[in-house]
């Protein structure tokens, strides 16, 4: 009888192995701005509401058995409690309670008794309605969330039913007779509708996706690593959170570290993320060949002093422009080893170990090698939530260049290294003002984060926020 408004309230709570990567912790105030969300949802939308057809039939020995239809029933009005939801550790998932809901209705009758039919319009009330519900979370072999409801109660106080119109004045003193039939059809209705909706909740569960292409190279893996792990005020989701590369789909040669996010009870929600997460991303890049460029000369600014030509190398290696007059160079840069990250409390540090190896073109178009040098370099970085944005900073904290061989002998690589320290401060400069201004953080259509902060950790990145919900302007159903 009462689905539409009971179902939602049983799932209010939801609208939310290997080491997990990526954790998300709802906490308990995050479980009750979403269940005053909803109620409140609910109320607004009561309106709209239409309850399902009453059917039955009754003895009155007056005039035998009655067929009668209880058709159209809307709600006029709701005396409407804020319903009591609490994490549930007995079962490893939530206990909604919804105690004292009192429902006006109004609809329409039609009778049926023998070749009379007869029809009119009734009021009815429906008073003290309890319902309790538990469902209990947990993961199936994909790695989907699943709910399942555990037990389901409910019971009605009492039913009172004015009849009008047609015959009503012959029926309305038999309204005794219709109360505890009604109140039992109600009463049985209640839970099935609310199992119902969760076994549906379960379907849109299992047919979510636990991989997601992120762009034409990698994809990202999110499937659950363990069960959810709820205590008396938090909800603990462990997930997987790798990237692979879409080409070779190869497991990179590091696993995700444990980690444990604060307990951070002030806010609704919590994410930690791990430095394992970004550094698949760069494992899925390298592992797929992308971090490596060709660099010539026409990509340099035509106004620059510096040319990638044999003849401008030669302050830096005097025998080239004698060896290899007048030619153009290409130089093919590379990384060595996968570049890493690491969180470290207040920083996000990362290494890079590249090469350069160097060639000139020959007339006919062959390239002749020339030389190859490793490139090592550190930087340090901070990140931080302000105004809505995401920001940060980077500083290069070391920069080499270490000849490695040569094909036209030996040189000096230091006044090279002086020059390329000042084009990688010169790039960092432009860098550091674009995350200066930072990016805005992502919202949802229907809800935003806000009062959001951001920590880096030993490992992790911690990132603690309440929301606001946007509620949709849409029929509710």
């Amino acid at each position: 009888m009462l689905p539409s408004i009971i179902v939602v309230l049983m799932l209010i709570p939801l609208t939310c192995g290997e080491n997990p990567a990526i954790q998300v912790i709802l906490t308990n105030k995050g479980l009750q701005y979403g269940k005053h969300v909803g109620a409140g949802w609910i109320q607004d939308k009561l309106e709209l509401v239409t309850l399902p057809d009453i059917s039955g039939e009754i003895h009155i020995s007056i005039f035998g058995s009655i067929d009668y239809t209880l058709t159209g029933i809307t709600i006029t009005k709701c005396d409407f409690p804020e319903p009591s939801v609490e994490f549930y550790q007995d079962v490893t998932g939530f206990k909604t309670s919804i105690s004292g809901l009192s429902v006006a209705l109004t609809g329409g009758w039609i009778t049926h008794l023998g070749v009379i039919h007869d029809r009119g319009s009734f009021n009815m009330a429906i008073f003290s309605v309890d319902v309790t519900s538990v469902v209990t979370l947990g993961k199936d072999p994909d790695g989907h969330l699943s709910v399942t409801s555990v037990s389901c109660d409910a019971h009605i106080g009492d039913v009172d039913i004015q009849f009008h119109g047609g015959a009503s004045w012959i029926f309305q003193p038999f309204v005794k007779h219709f109360k505890g039939y009604i109140r039992s059809e109600i009463e049985h209705r209640v839970c099935p509708d609310v199992e119902e909706s969760i076994v549906m909740l379960e379907g849109y569960l299992q047919a979510m996706k636990v991989s997601f292409d992120v762009d034409q190279d990698l994809t990202l893996d999110l499937p659950l690593t363990g069960l959810p792990v709820i205590d008396a005020s938090n909800l603990n989701l462990g997930f997987k959170g790798e990237f692979y590369s879409i080409k070779t789909h190869t497991d990179p040669p590091f696993e995700s570290q444990p980690f444990t996010v604060p307990e951070q009870s002030g806010y609704m929600l919590s994410v930690g993320l791990s430095e394992f997460t970004l550094n698949s991303a760069s494992y899925g890049y390298y592992s797929a060949g992308l971090f490596q460029a060709l660099i010539n000369d026409s990509m340099i600014p035509p106004g620059s002093h510096l040319h990638l030509n044999t003849s401008a190398m030669g302050p830096f290696i005097p025998q080239l422009p004698k060896m290899y007059p007048g030619l153009l160079m290409n130089l093919q840069v590379y990384a060595r080893e996968v570049p890493l990250f690491s969180f470290q409390p207040g920083a996000v540090k990362l290494g890079f170990q590249g090469a350069v190896k160097a060639f000139a073109i020959q007339p006919n178009g062959t390239q002749t090698p020339l030389f190859k040098l490793n490139v090592d370099s550190k930087f340090s970085g901070k990140v931080w939530i302000a105004g809505g944005r995401l920001k940060g900073s980077v500083t290069m904290n070391n920069f080499t260049l270490m000849l490695v061989s040569s094909e036209v002998g030996t040189f000096q690589t230091d006044a090279m290294e002086s020059i390329a320290r000042i084009g990688a401060r010169v790039v960092l400069a432009k860098l550091n003002e674009k995350l200066g201004k930072g990016v805005v953080l992502p919202r949802m259509k229907q809800a935003q984060l806000v009062n959001t902060v951001l920590e880096v950790e030993e490992g992790f990145i911690a990132i603690s926020s309440d929301a606001q919900v946007l509620l949709p302007d849409r029929d509710f159903n």
